[in-house]
């Protein structure tokens, strides 16, 4: 009697963090974001005007994206709600390791990176300039609507277990589905690339099974010293994600890999040979949740010749000590502006987010702290709403934590060598930035002797820190 006690406390205490985290988390959205007019907007190296043909000298030079109806807003609105977006979830089965059945309040930095991996995977199969058909038809957060709801479906939860009652389904009904003729190729082609970003997402959902789902990359930082609940950094990030591409084992991945810089250095050969290994097959008794990619039909942005592959790559970098120093933010504003760069994943301190882009000297950045009920995305047609956000969030530049990762996309070896080049002289040193956020180098980083005397997990984590040693660290770099 005294365990079945117990048993009911620990399910009332896991009952009311819930409702906490959801409380807390909804009211971090803010409803509106203002945009100035007169100053372009730059996302994902795209770029759009606001202003109006006609000015009106009384209108307000800032407003938000959904008071705005002139120039290129649409489009922005648009592109943006196309982005996927992965936020805290609740009521899912155990993470590895735990009794967690919910990331809220920790895993705000898994899902920033789930969100840059995913631009890349969009980049790779839909291309830059896909959006998603319903993206404007997504309803701007509201904070009391969204609170309340929260809020009332978690009462109804309580109440329900107090009762001994099952709580209320949070599950949204699946769409009905679209009769789709598929009389000319340019219906064909949309229908093929919806079946691409079904699937795209499906490939995060928060299930054991997923290849790159909170699970899976929880269950990969248990083996490099991180466990759920954990604060994950940045540079940390970027080698599970690495990790989590190379083993996935849904074939649709196979065309795809991923890179980690060392030492803020990109070591140009080890990516050429990334675009050239073949991937090594392999089996496995898991039947991947989702719809599965056409194994026939791909599309023009996923072809790449049977000998290459894809590459991610990943550069953790630090832009100052404790602060973010001002003169890398030109920097950042040039990074964000190529359509081969994925997106900044960082933040303030301990708390992550996601960079897409900027307008003057603000970042517009996507939020992961949002707490959302589980999606099942095993059926055919699982809602997609909740992986998208219609409204954007800005942050100024000198909030930004030095502590990042960039990511950037390369297609083959042709690609990685523009990128290169281009990338190299943006990173020249000017008068005002002496050093480079990261440099290109020629050759393995093997030549350089970088990993001598190192064990293989050492050799493959440069950021755990060696307990033996007493240094001053700073997010996931030390500073010696």
């Amino acid at each position: 009697m005294e365990n079945k006690g117990s048993d009911e406390v620990e399910k009332l205490k896991t009952k009311f963090l819930s409702v906490w985290h959801n409380v807390k988390y909804s009211w971090a959205l803010k409803p509106k974001t203002s945009f100035s007019r007169n100053s372009p907007v730059l996302l994902l190296g795209k770029c759009y005007h606001f202003k109006a043909e006609a000015t009106d000298e009384e209108s307000p030079t800032e407003a938000s994206v959904e008071d705005l109806v002139m120039g290129d807003v649409d489009a922005f609105r648009r592109d943006f709600a196309s982005r996927v977006w992965l936020t805290y979830r609740e009521e899912f089965s155990p993470l590895p390791g735990s009794t967690l059945t919910s990331d809220c309040g920790w895993g705000c930095m898994l899902r920033a990176g789930q969100m840059m991996l995913a631009q890349g995977l969009m980049l790779h199969f839909l291309g830059r300039d896909w959006t998603w058909s319903e993206a404007l038809t997504l309803q701007p957060l509201d904070t009391e609507t969204w609170t309340t709801t929260a809020a009332k479906r978690l009462v109804a939860s309580l109440e329900a277990s107090l009762q001994g009652a099952p709580g209320p389904s949070v599950r949204s009904s699946s769409p009905q589905a679209q009769a789709l003729s598929l009389g000319s190729a340019e219906e064909a082609d949309a229908h093929l690339k919806e079946m691409y970003h079904r699937t795209l997402v499906s490939w995060f959902g928060d299930s054991p099974s997923t290849p790159l789902g909170l699970h899976r990359l929880v269950r990969l930082g248990l083996t490099m010293g991180k466990q759920a609940g954990d604060w994950y950094g940045p540079a940390v990030v970027a080698h599970i994600l690495k990790k989590a591409v190379e083993e996935a084992m849904d074939p649709g991945l196979a065309c795809i890999t991923a890179y980690v810089s060392q030492d803020c250095t990109v070591y140009s050969a080890d990516v050429v040979d990334c675009h050239r290994a073949p991937r090594v097959e392999r089996t496995s008794d898991e039947t991947p949740d989702g719809p599965t990619l056409p194994q026939n039909d791909h599309p023009v942005h996923a072809s790449t010749s049977p000998e290459s592959r894809a590459v991610i790559i990943l550069v953790p970098v630090r832009l100052g000590g404790e602060k973010t120093n001002p003169e890398y933010f030109d920097f950042a504003k040039s990074i964000l502006s190529l359509e081969y760069c994925i997106g900044i994943i960082g933040g303030k301190p301990k708390q992550a987010c996601y960079f897409v882009g900027f307008q003057d000297d603000s970042l517009i950045y996507m939020d992961p702290h949002y707490c959302q009920s589980f999606v099942d995305v095993s059926t055919s047609d699982f809602p997609l709403q909740s992986y998208h956000c219609p409204s954007p969030k800005k942050m100024p530049f000198s909030k930004m934590d030095p502590s990042c990762t960039v990511g950037f996309y390369s297609r083959s070896v042709q690609d990685y060598e523009r990128i290169s080049q281009e990338l190299s002289k943006l990173l020249q040193p000017s008068a005002k930035e002496k050093y480079p956020a990261f440099t290109f180098v020629q050759g393995h980083g093997r030549d350089y002797n970088l990993s001598a005397g190192l064990t293989p997990e050492k050799r493959e984590w440069p950021f755990i820190r060696d307990p033996r040693r007493t240094v001053t660290t700073v997010g996931d770099f030390v500073l010696l």
